[in-house]
């Protein structure tokens, strides 16, 4: 211990040279984010019972969704809420699958459902926006067609919609399903997905939470999103020339209605896991992507230090890219140190450091999810069990951020799509890309090799 104080009070410039990066950009809001959850904590009021059950719109995206739709709409009405009050509009992309046949059957045996069929062929904005013009009732929720709403999910988003007239929309709180990482039979496979519901848990329960403190809250979720009616029909509707139309209205709510962003804790909507490592690059550097065309979409003109402070767009701009190439170079430049005379016990403790601060501040939020978590015993204790994660997050953010730098790199030389390649086909237009770069190489070795077989040709001729 004595010699590890001597080492930070002798080399105070180089701690501050190689922690200061981490330390100011993520762990220090970090335990600030801890503070703001204590304190809303304290503050914090509960939703008063609904006295009437308004009429709500429930708008479900569907695109080759066979496989889950039944279960999706399944939990809709095994919800709390009633369904004499629910309208379902299911607005069909381009699906090429069974999804109509399996709508049609559940209609059949769900008589009570009131529910519609929209089709449309002209993307995913672009059908939102159709089923936008068919809502009717006070609400419009948005979810997804291959997840499924917790029985609560409902009434608690619309207890607070009524409990606080101040706000205009709401994301939920989006969980990976708990019984398909159960089901789960691949050892591997299972502990990413044990690791991303950690992940899912603290971003929505405790990252957004504070967030909404902050109005800071970057994007309803597009899985689980909620508006009054009379709110989102004021907007310009959804965007067709982003990959992440659902950040693109959120920004329209804040910076052209000015209404606040805010989260319901306590209304849960669960999504499938991740299928792989390939499945997660794919979707980080999509919502990267989306991200960056919306900010674009929305410059700020405000400029001066000031707004380093008061405007949560330039903190995102600077947390994200400004300094997203300082910390690669910082990654490299630490692992470089090495081998230009520090002494690697330097090196090795500030990692270790770094990571237990890391640690640390996971173990607070875990505590804040924990208790957010309260009112569900079962999905509680699941999470609970899940403390073991701690250890491993600050791992698995690690891996994210360079899917989230691909990401960056991708939007700065690619048009927007919504296809985006895998990290395999990643590594093989790498592969083709050096193999045509070192084209010229690959001649030249040929024919060196091809000169001293000849030689040799011509040497044994003459020997003989």
């Amino acid at each position: 211990m004595q010699e590890i104080i001597h080492l930070l009070t002798n080399d105070i410039f180089f701690w501050m040279a190689w922690v200061i990066i981490p330390l100011v950009m993520e762990i220090i809001p970090g335990f600030l984010g801890v503070f703001i959850l204590v304190y809303k904590r304290f503050t914090y009021k509960e939703d008063a019972p609904l006295t009437y059950c308004p009429d709500i719109t429930l708008i479900i995206p569907v695109y080759n969704s066979a496989d889950s739709l039944w279960a999706c709409l399944d939990s809709v009405d095994k919800s709390t809420y009633p369904n004499k009050n629910i309208s379902l509009i299911l607005v069909d992309n381009g699906s090429k699958d069974d999804s109509f046949r399996i709508f049609v059957e559940y209609q059949k045996t769900h008589l009570d459902m009131n529910a519609k069929w929209l089709s449309s062929k002209q993307g995913k904005s672009k059908a939102l926006n159709m089923a936008l013009f068919n809502s009717e009732g006070k609400y419009i929720i948005h979810i997804d067609s291959d997840g499924i709403l917790h029985p609560d999910a409902l009434s608690n988003m619309i207890r607070r919609f009524e409990s606080n007239e101040n706000i205009h929309c709401m994301t939920g709180a989006v969980l990976t399903n708990p019984d398909m990482i159960k089901e789960e039979k691949n050892l591997f496979k299972r502990f990413i997905q044990k690791t991303e519901f950690y992940e899912y848990a603290q971003a929505f329960l405790a990252g957004r939470n504070y967030e909404a403190e902050l109005n800071s809250i970057f994007t309803l979720s597009g899985a689980f999103s909620a508006f009054r009616k009379s709110t989102i029909l004021k907007t310009q509707l959804y965007n067709t020339e982003t990959v992440c139309e659902d950040t693109q209205v959120t920004f329209q709510i804040r910076y052209l209605l000015k209404k606040r962003i805010d989260i319901c804790e306590n209304a849960l909507f669960f999504v499938d896991p991740i299928e792989s490592i390939n499945r997660l690059y794919v979707q980080r550097q999509r919502w990267q992507r989306g991200e960056i065309e919306v900010i674009h979409m929305f410059p700020d003109r405000k400029g001066g230090v000031h707004t380093l402070l008061s405007n949560f767009m330039s903190r995102i701009l600077i947390y994200d890219h400004t300094f997203a190439f300082p910390r690669m170079i910082w990654y490299f430049a630490l692992i470089c140190l090495a081998f230009i005379g520090y002494p690697f016990r330097y090196i090795f403790i500030s990692v270790v450091l770094i990571y237990i601060m890391y640690v640390l501040s996971a173990l607070l939020y875990y505590i804040h999810v924990c208790i957010y978590l309260s009112w569900d015993k079962q999905l509680k204790r699941f999470y609970a069990w899940k403390i073991g994660y701690t250890l491993v997050l600050p791992l698995f953010n690690f891996m994210v951020y360079w899917f989230r730098f691909a990401g960056i790199i991708n939007s700065i030389k690619g048009a927007s799509t919504w296809r985006t390649r895998g990290f395999d086909e990643e590594v093989k237009v790498c592969r083709d890309i050096i193999a045509q770069d070192f084209v010229f190489v690959k001649k030249f070795i040929d024919k060196v090799k091809k000169s001293i077989y000849e030689s040799d040709v011509e040497e044994e001729k003459e020997t003989k």
